[in-house]
């Protein structure tokens, strides 16, 4: 299994371990050199699992080279339990190339298409990701929003339940990404008082006990990093995520994982924009850079630590 070599791990003992103690893994998407050191020693100083999630456009401008060097470079050990996961592969080929790289971890993103095409690609992908020791997550359920080029959606469809047992019999995948109300972007709620459908989540773990599921399009879209953004020459407007009492709901069920990208990136971009309105004749990337990955890692502190619950379980 070639994720081996770089100390990597496949989702599967991390989910049972979450599955058991009620917590969730952080699936956090990373885009640059910055944005994956502060994702990853946030997890090391935590003493967190974690998930270093990409997704296809991610790994297009980073490169196959430069991402698996950076990888590579990190000395990761498999006592740490980093998965290296394909975030929203929207083809065969596409998490094939992942696999082949080294990921040990895929998502066969086929939700867009008819139950029967989802169940066909879903279990053509892990029946090839299996031979390989890597987990395979599939999506029921289609989540509205914007995350990237890859990813876009101007429409939303709950996870049925009553679909769920015969999806995950048929294709064999390791887990399951649900729709209940979650979106991708930074306009995830309609008001501050709009609730995610637990119903629904209820429904689908009363008839996959014990199953590994995952909820996309989490960002909680913290206030101070909008408003940050707003005051340093941004135009974030009317931006809600979700409610963080929601997200540590949810990290007691059976959902084992949790993606965020948007929080990073306002994180992100906070930080630069202020770094800039203080200092406007500053151009050494290096002291805006810094500050930027410094606000990714206390985000990814924070969420590990009051969302997912995930510190010191390794």
């Amino acid at each position: 299994m070639k994720y081996e070599k770089y100390g990597l791990v496949n989702t599967g003992a991390m989910f049972d371990d979450a599955l058991v103690r009620r917590y969730a893994i952080g699936a956090f998407n990373f885009y640059n050199m910055e944005s994956f050191a502060a994702i990853l020693g946030a997890a090391r100083q935590s003493h967190s699992p974690v998930i270093l999630a990409v997704s296809e456009s991610a790994l297009k401008y980073m490169g196959d080279d430069m991402l698996m060097a950076i990888i590579d470079a990190v000395h990761i050990t498999p006592d740490e339990n980093i998965a290296l996961h394909l975030d929203h592969g929207h083809s065969f080929d596409s998490c094939v190339h992942a696999i082949d790289l080294g990921f040990s971890s895929v998502m066969i993103d086929a939700s867009t298409k008819t139950f029967d095409e989802n169940v066909a690609l879903s279990a053509r992908v892990a029946e090839y990701a299996h031979m390989y020791g890597v987990s395979t997550e599939a999506e029921l359920g289609v989540l509205r929003g914007h995350e990237d080029e890859n990813t876009t959606s101007d429409t939303e469809m709950y996870t049925n339940p009553a679909d769920v047992y015969d999806f995950v019999s048929k294709t064999g995948v390791d887990s399951l990404a649900v729709a209940i109300g979650t979106s991708h972007g930074a306009y995830k709620m309609k008001s501050p008082t709009q609730e995610l459908r637990f119903d629904i989540l209820e429904k689908i773990m009363e008839l996959l006990p014990n199953f590994p599921l995952v909820l996309h399009g989490a960002s909680s879209i913290p206030s101070h990093l909008v408003r940050t953004i707003n005051e340093n020459g941004g135009n974030i407007k009317n931006a809600l995520g979700i409610p963080v009492q929601q997200l540590q709901r949810a990290a007691t069920t059976n959902i084992c994982k949790i993606n965020v990208d948007s929080d990073s990136r306002l994180a992100f971009t906070a930080a630069i924009r202020q770094s800039f309105s203080h200092a406007p004749d500053n151009f050494n990337p290096r002291e805006y850079l810094g500050p930027a990955m410094h606000a990714v890692y206390e985000n990814t502190m924070d969420e590990i630590t009051n969302i997912m619950n995930s510190a010191n379980r390794n």
